[in-house]
């Protein structure tokens, strides 16, 4: 029998390691920064506690390590309360995110994948009653491309929505593109794909063009593009002091994803997720700065 839930996620389990620097440093230089601080991340963990504060039911696929730091994961998400029937333990380090976060809340990432690379087709199989049982399915690109692709082909078959964030940028199969609905993507990893920069709206049809069922370009404090077939629109951000922006796309999946499960088309959802998105950056961390589902969002 297929477990039920509005979204489940594929994706990276990571402790995110961050430190707070005035600049962030050249090649070659040395900077002084604040404590390190430990917080629970990963763009598919993130993801997940984000959605299901909001709200939703939702699962994980994914993969965490047998040390310190998997502990700490796998506590965030059940307090969050994601189903974690399908977070597995593997020998060795979880994924490690070494984060710099400098005085304009702006950030740089390294990512270490640790478990996260040993997440395999054969687990997307054995979560075949998850995936069949979801709403929306999403996916990151911090675990193996062939696990994403197994995955993808799996929700889809069971009539699942798959939204993939092409994050980090890197090459996907033509068959996953075409089951995106929709492809999310920033500037830079809307360039990566078409080896060109451009104007967002010229971006987004272009990409259209790749094989996706929809496509949305995200912009920062300039709010979303969302296309399809029919047309391209603009969706505004809502006008705040970003402390940190950490996590902050994820933020925006994941209440996109939900909203999509619950019915909204593109547009609506991706109005609501520009605010979940804007109330995420207001707050130090990722995890730790997610709103909650009677939170006030801005405007």
């Amino acid at each position: 029998m297929s477990e039920r839930h509005d979204v489940v996620v594929v994706g990276s389990v990571n402790a995110d390691l961050v430190i707070g620097v005035e600049r962030r440093p050249a090649p070659g230089e040395t900077v002084l920064g604040s404590d390190l601080a430990t917080y629970p991340g990963g763009k598919g963990a993130n993801q997940a506690v984000a959605a299901a504060r909001l709200g939703g039911r939702v699962g994980i696929l994914g993969r965490i390590g047998d040390d310190g730091h998997g502990a700490l994961l796998r506590e965030a998400l059940a307090d969050a309360g994601v189903d974690l029937a399908h977070l597995l333990v593997t020998d060795g380090p979880s994924g490690v995110a070494l984060i710099t976060v400098d005085t304009g809340g702006d950030n740089s990432i390294i990512v270490s994948p640790g478990a996260n690379a040993r997440l395999v087709p054969g687990d997307v199989e054995r979560a075949r009653p998850m995936l069949g049982g979801a709403a929306v399915v999403s996916f990151q690109l911090e675990i193996p491309i062939g696990t994403v692709q197994a995955a993808a082909r799996t929700a889809a078959g069971a009539g699942a929505r798959v939204v993939l964030n092409l994050s980090p940028p890197a090459p996907v199969p033509d068959d996953v593109l075409a089951l995106c609905d929709p492809l999310v993507v920033n500037e830079h990893e809307a360039a990566f794909l078409l080896g060109h920069q451009g104007e967002p709206a010229l971006l987004a049809r272009e990409l259209l063009g790749l094989g996706p069922r929809s496509v949305l370009i995200t912009l920062g404090a300039d709010g979303a593009l969302v296309a399809d077939p029919s047309g391209v629109t603009a969706v505004p951000s809502p006008k705040v002091e970003a402390v940190d922006t950490t996590g902050a796309g994820d933020a925006f999946t994941a209440a996109l994803c939900l909203r999509l499960a619950c019915g909204d088309g593109l547009a609506d959802a991706a109005r609501y997720a520009a605010r979940v998105g804007a109330a995420a950056v207001r707050k130090p961390g990722a995890q730790s700065s997610y709103p909650g589902a009677g939170e006030e969002l801005p405007a």
